[in-house]
């Protein structure tokens, strides 16, 4: 049985926007054909991926075809500093909301999902995951 490959940490970051190297890893495993299935339905279409893409103002397939170009993250490095318009102010704040995301107590709802996403991967008890960028870090064992 093959184990699954994880992208990189949401927390990471790349020309100056965060979640970059995490997009550009699940990119490539989309295109390996080694997306892992439960990240299959939100791939560029929901969650951080399609925040990332409005934030940058780059539409899924241009991403999805610059990554195919490209044999390095450099490459793709070098394409987002030349193409994506992005001030460091929309940068900062891109970080900022995807960093508290699920953090907010008076956000009940996405608090509730959070909750039932740590309950469903036995992380319930954790009290160090305090929002969704926690969960992932610690669901692909870095946290």
């Amino acid at each position: 049985m093959e184990l699954p490959l994880f992208p990189r940490s949401p927390r990471e970051e790349m020309a100056g926007w965060c979640y970059l190297p995490r997009f550009i890893d699940k990119i490539r495993l989309h295109l390996a054909g080694r997306l892992p299935a439960d990240y299959q339905p939100n791939f560029c279409v929901k969650g951080f991926d399609a925040a990332w893409l409005e934030a940058a103002g780059v539409a899924a397939g241009q991403m999805i075809d610059v990554v195919r170009q490209s044999l390095t993250d450099g490459q793709v490095c070098d394409w987002v500093r030349v193409n994506v318009k992005g001030s460091a102010a929309d940068r900062t704040a891109f970080r900022e909301k995807m960093l508290q995301h699920g953090r907010d107590a008076a956000q009940t709802e996405l608090r509730a999902l959070l909750q039932k996403r740590k309950t469903d991967a036995g992380m319930g008890h954790r009290d160090d995951i305090q929002c969704f960028v926690d969960f992932i870090d610690a669901d692909e064992g870095r946290l």
